[in-house]
């Protein structure tokens, strides 16, 4: 099993790609999560769509907006809003919980590979075979 994120970037406009992408894979949608962390004392969210593994090839891909989307406590945002109601239309709930940021690790893929660990102890994707 190989799990990947995608970073498509921060989440302005391709905000809008994470949504289709979730839309359009409706058969394969697993989870949609929002991802709060700080940077720099600024509450910050991730963005998450998790899709189920390709068969064959067991690749599970995971397509990120990183830290782009301004926490939505502290500060209520329509880009958040969008994603809770794409996720809501999908039957899905919005999984949140808080993380490290990015900017606590040497290089973006130790970010990653801790998410991925955080993810499969929670069993939101599966361990690997």
């Amino acid at each position: 099993m190989i799990q990947r994120f995608i970073e498509l970037g921060e989440g302005y406009s391709d905000l809008y790609e994470l949504i289709e992408i979730a839309q359009n894979n409706k058969h394969r949608l697993c989870h949609m999560l929002a991802l709060h962390s700080v940077i720099e004392e600024r509450p910050v969210t991730s963005l998450i769509v998790v899709l189920e593994p390709t068969n064959p090839g067991s690749f599970q891909p995971l397509y990120v907006c990183r830290e782009g989307i301004p926490h939505p406590v502290s500060t209520p945002n329509q880009r958040f809003d969008l994603f809770k109601e794409a996720a809501e239309s999908l039957n899905k709930v919005l999984i949140q919980f808080d993380v490290k940021s990015s900017t606590m690790f040497a290089e973006k893929t130790l970010y990653y590979q801790y998410l991925i660990g955080i993810l499969r102890l929670n069993h939101y994707i599966p361990s690997l075979n």
